[in-house]
């Protein structure tokens, strides 16, 4: 881990900046939107196109990066958020900031293509996996330390979002004034989806309604908040709390998973978490509850997200489990931009706790189709031995380190046969 940190320092710290910023700009429009007085419609369409951002740049920023360079696309996208960010307070109108979330999600997701290929390029590939571990530790430390930063200032000024444009504009610093080489950019041709839906019907559906949880607890969080009535520092913990609980359940989920029928724990884990939102649907108001149905979901949507990569896996031949990725995270796009507008609309016509009602309804209807599934396919087809490696993933991560994650526990599993061979040798 020393080595990681000391080849790969620069980019980390300044990925840390850049997800505060992320974090802080998030939670600070749900606020900000109910000081100006936008309806929920209004705020579920801005909300929304962070991810139609997000979900056009997967494609199109790769593109960018391979035509003018790493360096170029990184300085570009950067100047463009750290714009963007102190244009919010300037315009205070629905379409300004629907434009500016579009742009927004756009940069930032051209900027983790880059930064992730950078951070897989400088480390070697016994380090690999470590470096990647780290590097989700320090996308949800800069998310949680963002939820901390909102309730230190008033979000009726200007003061919070000047200071995440700051961040952002020094956290290109470390990474570009490093000594490290801009690497060769590669991506993968995606999977075709009919043939990916055809592997496994499961992971694809679960990818779906899984966008939806994550536009809910990441885009719609602030919102609801402000709806329920909770202050700046109880939402700040909402959101905070959700993290955490991901980022503390992540790995023991990810043990467990390579030791059981992966089809049980995703049915487990997405009742537990619909089980978690229906708590405070069913009995709104209470900030302690609402806060454990946050820590539940939390910590069972995000593990959820890397188990169906690896479930998905288990019914591939290897040279397609990279490209698979990136047409999961494709799926998960197109539930995510409709996430918003549907919680926007229960928010309105349910009341506050439609927030609980409609995260619930998607995780218990995974749930439910994970037991169909089992009931059409009651063999799984693959032994608990020779299921692919659970590889940590979370929600904010793009095609490019879901890819290299798939390949660092590929190549470790080899390495584990071959010993294997060695020792009955």
């Amino acid at each position: 881990m020393i080595q990681v940190l000391g080849s790969s320092w620069a980019l980390l710290l300044g990925m840390f900046m850049l997800m505060i910023g992320n974090g802080l700009q998030g939670t600070l429009l749900g606020l900000r939107g109910e000081v100006e007085g936008f309806s929920t419609l209004e705020m579920s369409v801005i909300m929304s196109a962070y991810f139609a951002g997000f979900l056009f740049a997967s494609r199109y920023a790769p593109m960018m990066i391979r035509r003018v360079g790493h360096v170029r696309v990184f300085a570009a996208l950067g100047s463009t958020i750290s714009a963007v960010l102190i244009l919010y307070p300037a315009l205070a109108e629905p379409w300004a900031w629907t434009l500016g979330r579009v742009a927004i999600g756009f940069c930032f997701c051209g900027v983790y293509i880059t930064a992730e290929s950078w951070l897989n390029d400088a480390a070697s590939n016994e380090h690999r996996g470590k470096a990647l571990s780290l590097y989700m530790i320090v996308q949800m430390a800069g998310i949680v330390m963002a939820q901390y930063l909102v309730t230190l200032g008033d979000v009726s000024g200007f003061i919070l979002f000047i200071i995440p444009s700051v961040l952002v504009s020094m956290a290109f610093a470390p990474i570009l004034l490093s000594v490290s080489p801009a690497p060769v950019f590669n991506t993968t041709k995606p999977l075709p989806l009919r043939r990916l839906i055809d592997a496994s019907p499961l992971a694809c559906m679960g990818m779906f309604l899984l966008g939806g949880v994550f536009a809910a607890q990441f885009g719609m969080s602030a919102v609801y908040g402000a709806r329920a009535g909770l202050s700046v520092a109880q939402i700040s913990l909402l959101v905070s709390i959700t993290y955490v609980g991901a980022l503390v359940l992540q790995f023991p989920i990810g043990w467990l998973s390579d030791r059981i029928d992966r089809r049980w724990l995703i049915l487990g884990l997405s009742a537990v978490g619909g089980a978690g939102a229906l708590m405070s649907f069913l009995l709104p108001g209470h900030i302690g509850l609402i806060l454990a149905s946050a820590a539940l979901v939390g910590g069972t949507s995000n593990p959820l997200y890397a188990l169906l990569i690896a479930y998905a896996n288990d019914y591939l031949d290897r040279e397609d489990m990279a490209a698979a990725s990136g047409g999961l995270l494709l799926i998960n796009g197109v539930g995510a931009i409709a996430g918003p507008i549907v919680v926007g609309w229960m928010l309105d016509n349910v009341g506050a706790h439609g927030f609980w009602a409609f995260i619930a309804v998607l995780m218990l209807g995974l749930a439910s189709y994970a037991g169909w599934r089992m009931l059409r396919r009651p063999d799984r087809g693959v032994e608990i031995g020779d299921t692919v490696s659970y590889a940590p993933v979370t929600a904010t991560a793009t095609a490019v380190a879901a890819e290299v994650a798939q390949e660092v526990y590929i190549e470790h599993e080899i390495e584990q046969q071959e010993e294997a061979r060695d020792d009955a040798a």
